[in-house]
């Protein structure tokens, strides 16, 4: 039943992307970056998104824009992170990488393309939002982005390589990688909904426990996964000495850590009710997609 929403998710913003960008004038660009964009990946944080509308009774039309936009995000991110000068990654979403197919310089200028075409996305007149929602959302994104975001993450994830941190250290650098974008996630959700300061912040953490949730099961993945399940490489973490729970507190305790951490999101879900219900299973497939 959520692999079924995963992938109808999925096939909805690829097809809200692929015409979008065919609608645009031609470049060299375009493939790579559909390549990055739409080729393969389960698309979790639109799915989050989708599901935080039900939370929140927003309808889908008004959150197709800000999905699309996450991706164009998230996979500048990768693209830019497999690269040599990072993690030298050579397979994502179980095909070559972006400069393995197309070259590095290629895959930089595709990755940034992708970044600001975030922006343009929500910005479009296409787009029904409201100036103010647009404007707030804008800001939110580039926070969650830039270098108090997953920029700042990844270059605190390179930084760490072979290093002794604690747990503090870790768990700031997994939310900025990918807790921030999480955030995003329910936080514009919220913003769209119209909620007031407050419970736009509380929704923001709430997404950011997820999207760490959801690193963690990554890095059990890299461990017991397999290639076919990730569609990339793995048992990589140990051999670049990446700061992680596990490598700091073994994998017993990592594993406990993150059981709390999910009992503490559903804690927060269920006052929600019934309209929690989707969000709710999506957590679990995020939590258990490793085993």
């Amino acid at each position: 039943m959520i692999k079924k929403k995963l992938i109808n998710n999925a096939n909805k913003i690829d097809k809200y992307l692929l015409n979008y960008l065919n609608k645009q004038k031609k470049s060299f660009l375009a493939s790579p970056m559909k390549y990055g964009v739409i080729s393969g990946g389960k698309k979790i944080r639109s799915t989050i998104i989708l599901d935080a509308g039900k939370l929140l009774k927003v309808s889908q039309k008004k959150l197709l824009s800000i999905c699309a936009a996450v991706e164009c995000i998230h996979s500048y991110s990768l693209i830019h992170d497999d690269l040599p000068c990072m993690d030298n990654d050579t397979i994502r979403r179980g095909k070559p990488t972006t400069h393995k197919k197309y070259g590095e310089a290629t895959a930089v200028l595709a990755g940034n393309s992708l970044l600001t075409l975030a922006f343009e996305i929500i910005v479009s007149k296409k787009n029904s939002l409201n100036l103010k929602q647009k404007n707030e959302i804008i800001e939110l994104l580039s926070n969650c982005s830039g270098h108090t975001g997953i920029a700042g993450g990844q270059e605190l994830d390179l930084r760490f390589e072979n290093k002794n941190k604690n747990l503090n250290q870790i768990l700031d650098m997994q939310r900025k990688k990918t807790g921030k974008l999480f955030n995003f996630c329910i936080q514009s959700v919220a913003i769209i909904g119209n909620k007031n300061n407050k419970e736009k912040i509380l929704l923001g953490k709430l997404g950011e426990d997820i999207g760490l949730l959801f690193q963690l099961t990554d890095d059990f993945l890299d461990i017991k996964g397999s290639k076919k399940v990730t569609g990339k490489q793995i048992k990589k973490d140990n051999k670049k000495g990446k700061a992680t729970l596990i490598r700091l507190l073994g994998y017993e305790k990592t594993l406990r850590y993150a059981d709390k951490l999910e009992k503490k999101i559903l804690l927060k879900l269920k006052k929600h009710g019934k309209n929690a219900k989707d969000l709710i299973n999506t957590l679990k497939f995020i939590k258990e997609r490793n085993f």
